[in-house]
């Protein structure tokens, strides 16, 4: 065989890479380490990247799966890709797309996620374009679904293409488009902090509800404290904030108001712990090492870390070896949507 024929050349795969907006290069970053990144192509400056690379596509979904990347929220096999023309022939052409991949999506309940750069000229809104995706999939005796999909239908227009592909929840690490996981804004929320510890406990596979008595380091004004008294835990909340009024006076409520490195507790009080602090890294972590005698073995904590430096990656290393060295196991580190500048870790008391 010709090695310069295309029978002889190795066939490169090309992935869809979405990071949170500023940590596209961290994400990248990580994919590099795990294996040879033949191509990349930016999408979305900072947030959105194709690679090519010549695994197959299960070698390939098995690394990710081995080591999850830490900034990588979402990543879509390119399985076929669409010209767009700008008119109804871009619909009947993803609908041929859909109808060729039958034995893909027959017998499963889909769901149809579309996104699109700001500068693509695909004319449709993702309603749009998901009613007409839908009404194939039922003629391919698929179920279209919004929650709990067996497999997802991704789509991205990105510039003069469409890029089109599917897996599984799991193989996308997320059923959300982009991983962008949003919540309901609730009428008397506290902060919008509630919804990071609301997607750590998806991401995480958690249930809040089961633990039963939590510390709050850090927790004013109470976004997290509010969570989890709603899930029916008992909260000692430390900050030398005010918490939000509406907490003060709740049974299961030990608020004090002092910082995190003035109180002490009984060895094994708390079966979680939480901290969720805007201080730089290694002070969070001694604050959490001088309580964490109150954490009973087998306990959980779920800590976010902030990224003030410009070297995440080595921040991150520091401080999860600092923690490892006492008495915790990382369970998964990520950057969760509603991270910002930071990310969460889940750990488990050893």
């Amino acid at each position: 065989m010709d090695p310069g024929s295309p029978e002889g050349r190795c066939r490169l795969m090309r992935w869809l890479c979405t990071a949170n907006r500023g940590f596209a290069n961290y994400a990248l970053e990580e994919l590099r380490r795990l294996f040879d990144v033949k191509a990349v192509k930016q999408i979305a400056a900072g947030e959105i990247f194709t690679i090519e690379t010549d695994l197959e596509r299960e070698a390939m979904l098995e690394a990710i799966q081995a080591k999850e990347p830490i900034f990588l929220r979402h990543i879509q096999p390119v399985d076929r890709t669409v010209t767009i023309e700008g008119n109804a022939d871009d619909l009947n052409h993803l609908s041929e797309l859909v109808r060729n991949a039958k034995p893909v999506f027959s017998g499963k309940r889909t769901a149809v996620h579309i996104r699109r750069s700001a500068s693509s000229p695909y004319h449709y809104t993702a309603s749009d374009t998901k009613g007409v995706l839908d009404a194939v999939l039922d003629e391919l005796d698929s179920e279209p679904v919004m929650q709990n999909p067996d497999i997802i239908l991704s789509i991205y227009a990105a510039g003069e293409e469409l890029l089109a592909g599917w897996g599984t929840p799991g193989e996308l690490l997320s059923d959300w488009p982009g991983g962008a996981v949003r919540f309901q804004r609730e009428e008397e929320q506290i902060s919008r902090a509630k919804f990071k510890l609301l997607e750590a406990e998806r991401a995480f596979g958690l249930h809040l509800e089961d633990y039963k008595e939590a510390l709050d380091i850090g927790a004013a004004p109470g976004g997290w404290t509010s969570l989890l008294l709603e899930r029916g835990c008992a909260v000692t909340a430390v900050d030398p904030a005010d918490l939000h009024p509406s907490l003060m006076d709740h049974p299961r409520l030990a608020y004090f108001k002092k910082n995190a490195g003035e109180v002490k507790f009984r060895p094994d009080t708390f079966d979680l712990l939480v901290c969720d602090m805007s201080w730089s890294p290694m002070l969070m972590v001694k604050l959490v090492l001088d309580l964490q005698a109150s954490l009973e073995r087998g306990g959980t904590a779920i800590i976010t870390i902030k990224l003030m430096h410009r070297k995440p990656l080595q921040t991150i290393r520091d401080v999860i070896r600092k923690l490892e060295e006492s008495s915790f196991k990382l369970l998964k580190a990520k950057q969760l949507f509603h991270n910002r500048d930071e990310i969460t870790l889940y750990l488990n008391k050893i």
